[in-house]
């Protein structure tokens, strides 16, 4: 919602931790000695591979950039390579992995590529909206699993906590059905490329398919990487009728049917951030 009813939260780095794999060359001798055998000459210990953590909100570009640096290569050859690079996309992605480099934990060796891992991200997105909860939900509400990432990417910029997830997932359901536009800052800040805590009156008014304000309807394309979280709550949302929500306070977001109601929230939301400001 608008910058000035709620700041956007602060990042959780949720990540999906994988297993490592540990190879020991060792036996038992004697008393329980432990004796560690030799490689034979001229063979080479096996590669331990690296990590790199991708975290839930990300944007492309952010990815880009951890990929440049994990494989130390020149700035923006990440995103050539997915310009160049047949990714595994549906087809209403138009060839834009916005939203589809799923966030998780990737191992990384000297034969990484960005190609390999930008591929390996998209393949994984590709599973998590086709599990049969995901998917399911998805159908039931008559999303494609474009539309579906698309709707989490939004939840997951909106959401101040895990648990807000849903009713942030509810009130977005609720606007579509009832034909309101979104009004969703976050997607005010994809169109111009940042991450702030004001939104001005007059960027509401930007002429931007990205504007939620101006346009109904999701916008064209996600606008980070979401998470299964975020993904589980676009699908399955908990019963409600509210149409708006406010972060009051870190922990704290209010979730109301009506505007009035609304306003209420947001009169203490500007108070107590005037207040913050005097300190």
């Amino acid at each position: 919602m608008r910058q000035e009813n709620r700041p956007p939260p602060p990042r959780r780095s949720r990540l999906t931790r994988r297993g490592r794999l540990a190879l020991f060359l060792a036996t038992l001798v004697g008393l329980g000695t432990a004796v560690l055998i030799p490689l034979v000459p001229g063979e080479e210990a096996p590669e331990k591979p690296r990590q790199l953590l991708i975290p839930e909100g990300w944007r492309a570009p952010q990815v880009y950039a951890a990929i440049d640096r994990e494989l130390k290569l020149p700035a923006g050859s990440a995103q050539a390579a997915a310009a160049k690079t047949a990714l595994p996309l549906p087809a209403e992605a138009k060839g834009n992995p916005e939203g589809y480099l799923f966030p998780a934990t990737y191992p990384v060796n000297s034969q990484s590529t960005p190609a390999t891992l930008l591929t390996y991200m998209v393949e994984t997105a590709n599973k998590k909206l086709a599990t049969k909860a995901v998917a399911d939900g998805g159908k039931a509400h008559g999303m494609t699993p474009y539309q579906t990432a698309t709707l989490a990417s939004i939840i997951e910029a909106e959401a101040d906590t895990r648990v807000d997830m849903g009713k942030v997932a509810r009130v977005v359901h609720n606007r579509l059905a009832k034909s309101m536009p979104l009004q969703m800052d976050s997607t005010i800040n994809y169109a111009l490329k940042r991450a702030t805590v004001d939104t001005k009156l007059s960027e509401t008014k930007i002429d931007n398919p990205f504007n939620t304000y101006e346009r109904q309807g999701l916008p064209p394309t996600p606008i980070d990487s979401p998470g299964l979280d975020a993904m589980a709550a676009a699908v399955a949302p908990p019963p409600g009728d509210w149409l708006y929500f406010v972060t009051v306070k870190a922990g704290d977001t209010r979730f109301s049917k009506t505007y009035e109601e609304h306003k209420r929230h947001v009169a203490e939301f500007n108070r107590l951030r005037s207040a913050s400001k005097k300190t």
